[in-house]
């Protein structure tokens, strides 16, 4: 992959990570979570109590500004010129909504096989923990937690 094209796809990623942080994906408004602040243009469209009508269903990746039809009436550019293609199974590439069948885990389990709404707690987990690699695996960070890096790291340099 050209750098481009990865840096592309590593702000992609991050966008995603964000919106899905902030709470993009959960169906409440009103209230503004811990991590997201009143000034932010994000948090101020996503908690703002005039947009609840809009917001009622929401999608995972197609919610997002991460989508290329978003806020789109119809489908206007296909789903095989998306950022998210090649991470879909080539079996699955055909389905009405590609992206939810992205393997999030290691179990495989994808947002069509879990079933639930995008804000469910099993969604949003799977979802946040999928991003999270993608964006060390391109960054080229260890996956290991930070805790036990730096542990280790003190370890190497006491001994």
């Amino acid at each position: 992959m050209a750098h481009n094209q990865q840096q592309a796809l590593l702000n992609s990623l991050k966008l995603e990570l964000e919106f899905c942080e902030k709470g993009g994906y959960k169906t409440l408004v009103g209230r503004f979570p811990a991590r997201a602040s009143e000034r932010d243009p994000m948090s101020m469209y996503l908690f703002d109590e005039s947009k609840r009508e809009m917001r009622r269903e929401r999608s995972v990746f197609q919610s997002s500004a991460s989508c290329l039809n978003y806020g789109l009436p119809v489908r206007e550019r296909p789903c095989s010129e998306c950022w998210l293609i090649d991470f879909v199974p080539a079996e699955k590439r055909g389905e009405a909504v590609p992206c939810h069948h992205i393997p999030l885990n290691e179990h495989r389990d994808t947002v069509a096989s879990l079933g639930a709404p995008s804000d469910a707690p099993d969604v949003q987990e799977a979802l946040i923990g999928w991003l999270r690699k993608k964006i060390e695996d391109l960054e080229g960070i260890p996956t290991q937690p930070q805790q036990t890096a730096a542990w280790s790291k003190k370890q190497t340099a006491g001994s």
